[in-house]
């Protein structure tokens, strides 16, 4: 009983907060919906978020910045300009993707494979924080607004600017408005600079301290749940450890060598992948890596899992090639009879041409309960449910690989939304395990994977081919009847009788405004929940001899709006 009422009370607490702030959804990484998805009806509208993509043959392997939503419902969306870098950050409407503002980034991309990560970060204040060019980052205050207060931070000092340092994973904020990130250093710099981790806090004044090797590429850091600990991933020539950082100083707490649970070598950190550490509700810390021997797990790699001291090695998950696992609370899963109090989702691909079946998979895995991996032999997380694919790649039982680095939890309709390399968005229904919806965004390609997420009105965001597509319901619509009102007066006689505005939506249930565009004009009530009438009266004091004009603005979500004229 405690357990499952423990995931309860987790699933409300992270619906309590509105924006979609970061990658996956804050700095634990837990990839939570802050509200009902919308029905994957329609794609509502899209936009570019590479202006210059570039293809290999029929491949695009690019590392997308996760959009953000702020809490007023304005999608933040982090675009690359160029062949090779040159970036800027767009503000748009979530009602219909209209512009409102874009800012240009100098970021220059650390040396890849795989273009790297730029990635952007809303604190709870709002404020908006983005790389720049040598390891500085930009602000932008307001991001509702058309215009608001920006400027330029460098955590060293922007005195002492050097090009040779270089952000390489997105930035995690904490609840107190402080940031992290990681960087190096490629040349020599006007103060002793070396790879390593930044802080810069509320204020604007910046730390740092170094690591032995580099922070991993593409990797953000992640906050222990009472944000004492910091999460890094470090990266010494191809094998590493996760380090676990006080993250008020940086000073370090503790490290752990991240081993292959099978071979009991150096796991592989491969700069190419863009896994970032989950914390649990319990404070247990889960990163994904790839195996060594490289093909012993059929390149799926492992999800390694410690305690939040990283002093004890817990049961992993046989699957953690480029994936940040999403937290699911057990009361999401009806078919669960275990005790933890919350399981865990990943893509759990088996990859053809690494000597898998090609059965390529979603799965919800217990923590805490072992299963036996079919590859190895080895003890691993138990699986709960899979869902495969559906679209066929190749020979059966071959379908097409789960296109995800993060995805959509969503408790509300006990659900994963996730996109497909064949093009396509699933939700994936807990409790039938099925893909209950489905919805096509492209004819698909092989691609580097892309996280989804979801606004506070529920609107679903998913990037397939360079695009975001908004997707969610049909847009609801407001009408009145009726759609005109007539008032006529004449020096001393009576004010005009009321007349009655019946106001209706599709779909019934919204929350819809009346507002008149002059002053004698008078909605009462101004605002209501459909269907419901407002009395519109006159208020002609100070008004002399003359012919008026003015009308009523009818406004529901998501922009949805009628005009009433008045004659």
């Amino acid at each position: 009983m405690y357990a499952r009422a423990a995931a309860f009370l987790f699933a409300i607490r992270c619906l309590s907060a509105q924006p979609w702030a970061s990658f996956a959804n804050g700095p634990q990484h837990n990839a939570l919906s802050p509200a009902k998805s919308q029905s994957l009806t329609q794609i509502r509208w899209h936009t570019p978020v590479d202006l210059q993509p570039q293809y290999e043959g029929s491949e695009l392997l690019i590392h997308y910045g996760s959009p953000l939503v702020t809490a007023l419902n304005t999608v933040i969306v982090p675009v690359k300009t160029g062949v090779d870098g040159n970036f800027r950050v767009e503000a748009r409407t979530a009602a219909d993707g209209a512009l409102k503002w874009s800012l240009a980034s100098d970021y220059v991309l650390p040396s890849h494979d795989w273009t790297p990560v730029f990635g952007p970060v809303l604190t709870p204040s709002g404020r908006l924080y983005y790389p720049g060019a040598g390891g500085t980052v930009y602000f932008r205050d307001l991001p509702d607004s058309s215009s608001g207060p920006q400027g330029q931070i460098a955590f060293y000092g922007m005195a002492s600017f050097s090009a040779n340092v270089i952000i390489n994973t997105p930035l995690t904020a904490d609840s107190a408005g402080n940031i992290y990130f990681g960087f190096l250093v490629t040349g020599p710099t006007p103060i002793p600079l070396s790879n390593g981790v930044a802080r810069i806090d509320a204020n604007g004044q910046g730390s740092w301290a170094p690591v032995a090797g580099a922070v991993s590429t593409n990797c953000a850091p992640a906050l222990s749940r009472d944000r004492k600990l910091l999460y890094i991933a470090v990266n010494n020539m191809g094998s590493g450890s996760l380090v676990a950082l006080d993250s008020a100083t940086l000073t370090p707490v503790a490290r752990v060598a991240l081993k292959d649970p099978v071979s009991g070598s150096d796991s592989l950190l491969d700069d190419n992948a863009s896994s970032s550490p989950t914390v649990g509700p319990d404070g247990d810390v889960y990163y994904g890596v790839l195996e060594n021997p490289v093909g012993e797990n059929h390149l799926r790699g492992w999800l390694l899992h410690f305690d939040s001291l990283l002093s004890q090695s817990k049961l992993p998950g046989a699957f953690g090639w480029d994936i940040t696992a999403s937290v699911v609370p057990s009361s999401m899963v009806p078919s669960y009879s275990g005790q933890s109090a919350y399981l865990l989702m990943t893509k759990y691909n088996d990859y053809a041409e690494a000597g898998g079946a090609g059965l390529n998979r979603l799965a919800i895995l217990d923590p805490n309960t072992a299963g036996v991996d079919p590859v190895t032999g080895t003890a691993v997380m138990r699986e709960v449910l899979t869902v495969a694919g559906v679209t066929p790649d190749g020979p059966a039982p071959s379908v097409k690989e789960w296109c995800i680095n993060s995805a959509v939890v969503d408790p509300a309709t006990h659900s994963i939304v996730a996109g497909n390399e064949d093009g396509k968005l699933y939700r994936w229904d807990l409790a039938s395990n099925t893909l209950s919806q489905t919805l096509v965004l492209t004819p698909g390609l092989g691609e580097a994977y892309t996280p989804t997420l979801v606004g506070p009105d529920g609107m679903v965001y998913a990037i397939n081919n360079a695009t975001l597509f908004a997707v969610g319901d049909t847009a609801p619509t407001v009408s009145t009847s009726p759609d005109s009102l007539a008032f006529s007066y004449q020096v001393g006689q009576a004010s005009p009788a009321a007349q009655t505005l019946h106001v209706m939506s599709s779909p019934a249930g919204l929350p819809v405004s009346v507002t008149a565009t002059c002053s004698w004009l008078v909605p009462s009530p101004a605002v209501g929940v459909t269907p419901f009438d407002s009395v519109i009266s006159l208020n002609l004091a100070g008004l002399g001899p003359g012919t008026y004009a003015c009308s009523l603005t009818v406004m529901g979500p998501s922009g949805a709006q009628a005009r009433v004229r008045i004659r």
